[in-house]
């Protein structure tokens, strides 16, 4: 549970890989965090599996694409009309790379719906590049590796600091002295960590089509949760590579030595069993001694953002 209004979950609304099945819609992912929410990747169908899922388009403030692939960003038009019949009017952003951002703008062009919808292209850089910030934390995009530019996402939550009034109190620092000394650092020879503890805020991640690349590690690094794609399995290492696309293996070695707590493993190729992929992972995440949770995920699952990892009280 976060510190704002709400759930920290993530929604599964489609998990295929390029084309939908049977048992699997296209992509889409929404992400609920403080009373807000973020929809990733809508590709076609996510509409009705919104409504299949109990998502409320009204909390919806970003659409997060990481290409132009039709797969991860058709159902844009869908959703921004699902938006325009719940709140006419209303104010929707949209993401993705710079590449992709024609492409984004007929899209909603297309859509012909009563919203009033901003169209925003980000460089695909090998850094950080501020998107948005989502009710206090900070979502960055990061260049990916893909038959055309892509981008994966990572959302951080800010640093929190915990006072202890027990040792505030021994400290003998009380009233607006308290705030004080947490801008200052350190107050009549306090330290702030002498009476504080510092929480760390919570990541989450978001990683689509890619091949194995340095940037996979960096926008995943630390997550509690995190979403990689997992296309093949290693024995079509080759064909993942021409294709631009992870397999299992790489991404649960990659998550596990970036230090991720919770992986969501998703985009199926047709060709293959979840739970072949899943053992896959899990395969790759204990080779490396790794801590990593592993789950492929199928249509309308609910994921929770893992609860904070609490640190000592009070520090020495």
């Amino acid at each position: 549970m976060s510190l704002g209004s709400g759930p920290r979950e993530l929604v599964v609304l489609g998990t295929a890989g390029a084309v939908p099945t049977r048992e699997r819609n296209h992509n889409g992912y929404l992400l609920r965090w403080d009373g807000t929410s973020v929809l990733f990747d809508p590709g076609e169908g996510i509409q009705r599996q919104m409504l299949h899922a109990g998502v409320s388009s009204p909390r919806i403030e970003r659409i997060c694409v990481t290409h132009r692939h039709n797969d991860h960003c058709l159902g844009v038009p869908g959703v921004l009309n699902r938006m325009a019949q719940d709140r006419p009017g209303r104010e929707v952003t949209v993401h993705g790379p710079e590449d992709a951002f024609e492409h984004l703008r007929a899209l909603a062009v297309v859509a012909q719906a009563n919203v009033r919808v901003t169209v925003q292209g980000h460089p695909a850089l090998e850094e950080d590049v501020p998107v948005a910030d989502v009710a206090g934390s900070a979502l960055t995009a990061r260049a990916l590796d893909h038959r055309v530019p892509a981008l994966g996402y990572r959302l951080v939550e800010p640093e929190h600091v915990t006072f202890s009034p027990d040792a505030l109190r021994a400290a003998g620092i009380t009233g607006p002295d308290v705030g004080r000394l947490q801008r200052e650092g350190e107050l009549r020879g306090v330290r702030l960590a002498d009476v504080s503890t510092r929480r760390r805020g919570q990541v989450f991640a978001f990683v689509m089509d890619t091949r194995l690349c340095p940037s996979v590690s960096e926008v995943v690094r630390d997550a509690d949760l995190a979403v990689l794609e997992c296309t093949f399995t290693d024995r079509d290492a080759d064909l993942a590579l021409a294709r631009g696309h992870l397999t299992a293996r790489q991404a649960g070695e990659t998550a596990a030595r970036a230090g991720v707590r919770s992986l969501v493993l998703t985009h199926v190729s047709a060709r293959y069993d979840g739970a072949e992929l899943e053992e896959e992972a899990r395969a790759a995440v204990a080779a490396v001694g790794g801590r990593t949770t592993v789950r492929v995920v199928r249509d309308l699952d609910v994921v929770p953002v893992p609860p904070r990892a609490e640190r000592s009280s009070v520090a020495a």
